[in-house]
């Protein structure tokens, strides 16, 4: 196994720890928006909440940066002048990053018991981790262009 190989296969076991904390943290989002402020569930949901983002999310979201980082600069793995479906998959990373921060962001308002946002709306972000997911693989696979 080379070097090349060995960065790759640990920048997907990154996005695969990211990914399964894009999907998991909106559905605990759905459940705590169902909970009473204030309650022993509300306070549970907390915890989870900042370890999953803490000790998961943060540290996966950066290695998964860095060694695709790596991958694109150090190995030139790809053209950036002419793989315009890398161009796309980072644009659409981007907005996975943002979402991210976005989580990051409701996960506040949640400790601060300042949650305005229903239930309803984070079964909605629940599903945009997936729709980029699949365009970004579907992108990283097939390299249409």
């Amino acid at each position: 196994m080379d070097l090349y190989t060995t960065v790759k296969a640990f920048h997907l076991i990154a996005v695969i720890a990211w990914m399964a904390g894009l999907f998991y943290l909106p559905r605990l989002y759905v459940y705590h928006a169902e909970a009473a402020r204030g309650s022993e569930l509300s306070e549970t949901f907390k915890v989870m909440e900042s370890r999953l983002l803490r000790i998961i999310m943060n540290p996966a979201l950066i290695l998964t940066w860095l060694l695709g980082l790596i991958l694109i600069f150090g190995f030139n793995a790809v053209d950036l002048r002419t793989d315009g479906w890398l161009h796309v998959k980072l644009v659409l990373v981007l907005a996975m990053s943002a979402l991210h921060g976005a989580l990051a962001k409701w996960r506040k308002d949640f400790a601060a018991d300042k949650n305005l946002r229903s239930a309803g709306f984070y079964r909605i972000a629940n599903e945009v981790p997936t729709v980029l997911m699949i365009v970004i693989v579907i992108l990283a696979v097939t390299k249409p262009f």
